[in-house]
């Protein structure tokens, strides 16, 4: 809801292209309607609900974060949270904790990076079998290309039988995709919304007032896109916009598209964002032209003429932002 005062703010430093010396503004409504020195703000006093002493801080319009995953947002803020972890050996123990507070419902989190710990792999999913107990564990790493999963949930959805299945519960690709939908699908409502709303007031308190949503298929379902909408039109979080990762071949395939999301309430700004033309360096996944030097044991499908993953061919590149562009709808890729 707009507030609907009038208030000065005074005493500060306004960044604004028409007029780079002010230190104060006020703000109407909600819109900002003066802008001016110190001095001047002392003709406005009289005018407004409230005055506001900035003390000297910087006064910015608000930021737009360009590629979000809300919902993962959320699970690294309430769930295992790994980003910064200093080893395999740390990352085990909040995974102990987690699975202890979570009383039997699975554990998810996000954040690690082996590249960074001493021991220089992800974790074993036996390693993740004795930290939970032997429960439910999925954990993406930082690039979100390839994550580990606990040796229930891997047979649960009977990975070993799908591309990108390595026997030490690394995931990516197909069998990535497969654990994705499984733990977003499966989310109840309100813990979906839990995380969403978590991730919003995290991106409001840094001063990110829109963000773009980067959904596809190997993300969420669409239920979490259509949720995530909703919720954006609150009024007191964030603005969503929505991309949707889901190719097209012809114009009547990306018209098609468009009409199923509109019915699931679902309005798209692009048909792109997470749709991948390869992976992640990280993960080990980006497409390259050469070699990988360093490739290890952990990189599924290794060897020495290891060079990544490509999901697309040029030509399907080039007929979706055909199909886009004559169904008046901005195409993008990953």
């Amino acid at each position: 809801m707009t507030d609907a005062r009038t208030v000065l703010y005074r005493g500060g430093s306004i960044y604004s292209a028409s007029d780079p010396f002010a230190t104060a503004m006020v703000v109407n409504g909600g819109v900002v309607g003066w802008l001016g020195s110190e001095e001047a703000a002392n003709g406005q006093v009289a005018g407004v609900d409230e005055v506001v002493d900035l003390g000297g801080a910087l006064v910015t319009p608000a930021f737009v974060d360009g590629h979000v995953h809300v919902t993962d947002t959320g699970i690294a803020l309430l769930g295992v949270n790994l980003v910064g972890t200093r080893s395999l050996a740390e990352a085990l123990d909040l995974v102990d904790a987690a699975t202890r507070a979570a009383r039997g419902r699975p554990v998810l989190g996000h954040g690690w990076d082996e590249t960074a710990w001493p021991e220089g792999r992800p974790p074993f999913r036996t390693e993740l079998d004795r930290a939970s107990h032997g429960g439910v564990v999925y954990l993406s790493r930082v690039d979100v290309h390839s994550a580990v999963v606990s040796s229930s949930l891997a047979a649960s959805l009977r990975l070993a039988d799908h591309d990108g299945w390595d026997d030490s519960g690394r995931v990516e690709r197909d069998a990535h995709a497969l654990v994705r939908e499984a733990t977003r699908g499966g989310l109840d409502p309100s813990v979906r919304e839990a995380y969403q709303e978590a991730a919003l007031k995290h991106f409001a308190a840094r001063g990110i007032l829109t963000v773009h949503e980067m959904s596809a298929p190997h993300i969420a379902p669409r239920a979490d896109l259509a949720g995530l909408l909703r919720l954006g039109r609150r009024g007191d979080l964030p603005d969503v916009l929505a991309y949707r990762g889901e190719r097209a071949e012809d114009e009547q395939q990306a018209r098609r598209l468009l009409t199923e999301l509109a019915a699931e309430g679902i309005e798209v700004s692009g048909l792109g964002g997470d749709l991948n033309i390869d992976g992640s360096i990280g993960s080990r996944t980006a497409a390259l032209a050469t070699p990988y030097a360093d490739s290890s044991p952990t990189d599924i499908g290794a060897g020495h003429d290891y060079c990544g993953h490509l999901f697309l061919e040029p030509e399907q590149v080039a007929a979706h932002l055909v199909a886009c562009t004559r169904a008046g709808v901005q195409g993008g890729f990953h």
